[in-house]
């Protein structure tokens, strides 16, 4: 019992599934956790555990754990053991029905849907079934999450024109045939790996792939394997939200870049008739706010009401001193505003001699300018890229907001508080 017990402190406070094994080194129990060894202490804690669980805990002589990098993959990997091994303890798991699996139908497009075997239609059709799950709110995202890397069909019967999923990237339509039958069995053979619990074998399917397509110089379907590689990398380490993968890449579309951005920086300024004027910056890497890099700026050249100038001011002083220092420029710059402020801040960087994609987003169209370009680009409202773009510039407006607000602030107290003084 005392190497039992410093097995158990030597856990890491990390995701991972653990395996209870008897004096015969049968597994009997198996279990998922967001802190390994908290939750496997809370086993040993006579006043948190019932009737059951100390009968098991009785029999428990070794631990054997998996490290996961995010709960998701904890989960996917504890439902494939419990099926694998059958534990004695995994009871209710194991033949509870009201628990949910993920059903992937056996037909030309197969159909992936979570189902509980209790409630089952079509009972008639062949089906592969993973799981069951103990989370169902934590396998649908996974779910949800595995759908954005490799999409699939959800409609049952299957559908004669292309639904809403196929408008947000989540289904190829085979409905309609948008993809070959030979695709679509591609997707649902990656899908099937990650549920299997597979990760070696997925890596190296869509690594083969990838060298295929450079080899043929098909590079806009290598690049399409690429990200999909990163998005699973992104699954496996705990990002929930893979968004970011798809937005960085239609940006690069849509701006020409060379490759999907991951860092960005958005400009904005604030005044009030002139007064008071401050610039913002704010720095977002793949689609999330990094707050330590944000800037804001008192505008020190620019009297009066004059955007376009202020807008030049703070680019070149920020890209100065990045300049100065020897650091790395972002992957493009965002400006808030129109073609005057685009054309100024374009100007600001040509001094410098400083080469960085740049655009700006006007908010009454929400329309998309670019140097050289004369018409401005829109893209659909339920775009990912123009969803990346609006988040980052109502944070830039928002900072710059709350500094003119701090600012103006400041300057009414200030003299209020000379003449309290005074008045003393």
């Amino acid at each position: 019992m005392e190497n039992l017990k410093a097995k158990i402190k030597a856990l890491p406070l990390t995701s991972g599934v653990y395996m209870f094994k008897d004096h015969q080194g049968k597994i009997i129990y198996v279990g998922k956790a967001v802190s390994l060894r908290r939750r496997v202490e809370s086993y040993f804690r006579n006043n948190h555990r019932d009737f059951k669980t100390g009968l098991m805990v009785n029999r428990i002589s070794d631990i054997e754990i998996a490290l996961t990098h995010s709960e998701a993959e904890a989960l996917l990997l504890e439902a494939s053991l419990i099926k694998k091994h059958q534990p004695k303890y995994n009871v209710e798991l194991k033949d509870g029905k009201s628990y949910p699996y993920i059903q992937i139908t056996d037909e030309e497009f197969p159909l992936v849907s979570l189902v509980r075997l209790n409630t089952r239609k079509n009972k008639d059709v062949k089906a592969f079934l993973y799981g069951p799950y103990v989370s169902p709110a934590l396998i649908r995202e996974a779910l949800n999450i595995i759908r954005k890397i490799f999409p699939f069909r959800t409609c049952e019967p299957l559908a004669n024109q292309p639904c809403l999923y196929y408008s947000l990237g989540l289904c190829d339509a085979p409905c309609v045939g948008k993809i070959s039958k030979e695709e679509y069995a591609r997707n649902i053979r990656h899908v099937r790996l990650i549920l299997e619990g597979k990760k070696g074998a997925l890596y190296s399917h869509l690594q083969k792939e990838m060298e295929e397509f450079s080899c043929q110089k098909n590079f806009e379907a290598a690049a399409k394997v690429r990200d999909q590689i990163r998005a699973i990398a992104a699954l496996y380490s705990g990002t929930k939200d893979i968004n970011a993968f798809k937005e960085a890449e239609q940006l690069q579309r849509v701006l020409g870049l060379d490759h999907a951005p991951a860092r960005l920086e958005c400009f904005d300024i604030s005044n009030t008739m002139g007064h008071q004027a401050v610039g913002s910056m704010v720095s977002f890497f793949n689609g999330k706010p990094d707050k330590h890099h944000y800037r804001r700026f008192r505008i020190r050249t620019v009297e009066g009401i004059d955007d376009f100038r202020m807008m030049a001011e703070v680019v070149r002083r920020r890209y100065t001193r990045l300049k100065n220092e020897g650091l790395a420029y972002p992957d493009f710059i965002m400006i808030d505003g129109g073609k005057g402020q685009l054309a100024a801040a374009v100007n600001a960087l040509k001094e410098l001699q400083a080469s960085i994609p740049i655009m700006a987003l006007a908010k009454q169209q929400e329309e998309i300018f670019i140097p050289r370009k004369r018409h401005p680009i829109r893209l659909p409202k339920d775009s990912l890229g123009l969803k990346l773009l609006q988040r980052v510039r109502d944070e830039a407006h928002r900072f710059a907001i709350t500094y003119h607000r701090n600012l103006r602030t400041k300057k009414l107290l200030i003299p209020h508080e000379k003449n309290k003084i005074d008045r003393i």
